[in-house]
């Protein structure tokens, strides 16, 4: 079933990562207007009819040095609103990086549950859909929202990246923590397929309690293995580090990341600065920057994820 013509838009901070989702599919990104005006306030526009147009956003929510988290959101949200109102026939909100996934439940008395808050912000404007890449836990993630939420998983393009490695050695998928583990049985399932051999899993105790990280405990065996640590995100690399230096204390023969997100808060100096890793590897979601580039060398490896995000667009275009 056909929803209109496809009209693909972003906002200027995901405009690199928009044009190569738009290079997927052949697809030009439509022209708007962003101004920002002396006070603070903004103005964003199509400058074409959107009439009918089935229109896809594409704009990743994470903060940079020019545009904070809410910056990005509240633009995001005005577009939708101005695409709705000027006739869009639906509009879907696809998200590289969706901000506040994080915080899909309470861990302390009066604590909020803002991404269900978000969910209500996106559909206040009238979005239709959301797609979002990895986000921290896919069942708080459906549940947040009221209308269709996608999640577009990337244990395949890791599992493409890591083959030639799964074919050569043993290797043991290990998630950080308990939270994780259906995220890394996935990517371990889509490794194996990509390899002769078969792939192990272990995982890492965590507790959090007012802030304070505590636990590392491995439950499952890497010994002689290469470990391949799966996690959503990287911040500063705290969690990243206990794991590897939990395998590394059990025997693993070489340890690599792998993050869907790398946010890289404060540059993870620290996570760069050991030898607890062998190599990185990131998804293009979110730009990374040279200080991170410079100081990962090449350990750093970053994965193109736009045929995801393209082929979940055609897919939901076609009318599936």
């Amino acid at each position: 079933m056909s929803h209109g013509p496809l009209a693909l838009f972003t906002l200027s901070s995901s405009a690199d990562y928009a044009k190569r989702v738009s290079q997927f599919l052949e697809a030009p990104l439509y022209p708007i207007e962003e101004r920002a005006f002396e006070d603070g306030e903004h103005k964003i526009r199509p400058l074409v009819s959107v009439e009918g147009a089935d229109a896809f956003v594409i704009h990743a929510l994470h903060g940079d040095g020019k545009e904070s988290i809410n910056d990005k959101l509240c633009r995001m949200l005005f577009l939708i609103g101005t695409l709705k109102d000027h006739g869009a026939a639906r509009v879907t909100a696809v998200l590289p990086y969706l901000c506040y996934a994080r915080k899909d439940r309470r861990t302390q008395p009066h604590d909020p549950v803002t991404s269900r808050y978000v969910a209500a912000l996106f559909e206040a404007v009238g979005t239709d859909r959301v797609f979002a890449v990895e986000v921290h836990n896919v069942a708080a993630f459906e549940n947040a929202f009221n209308r269709p939420a996608l999640h577009i998983e990337t244990g395949t393009i890791f599992a493409e990246h890591f083959a030639a490695l799964a074919r050569k050695e043993r290797i043991v998928v290990v998630s950080p923590d308990a939270g994780g583990v259906k995220r890394a049985e996935r990517f371990r399932r889509a490794l194996e397929s990509a390899s002769p051999n078969a792939i192990d899993n272990a995982f890492i105790e965590k507790y959090r309690a007012g802030g304070v990280v505590s636990g590392g405990a491995l439950v499952g065996s890497v010994q002689g293995k290469t470990a391949i640590v799966i996690d959503d995100l990287i911040s500063t690399g705290g969690t990243l580090l206990r794991a590897a230096r939990a395998c590394r204390a059990a025997g693993a023969a070489r340890v690599f990341a792998a993050a869907a997100h790398g946010l890289f808060v404060g540059g993870a100096s620290e996570l760069f600065a050991g030898t607890e890793f062998d190599g990185f590897a990131v998804a293009d979601t979110v730009p990374i920057g040279e200080q991170v580039i410079r100081a990962a060398g090449d350990r750093l490896a970053i994965v193109e994820s736009a045929a995801l995000v393209g082929s979940a667009i055609a897919k939901a275009h076609g009318g599936a």
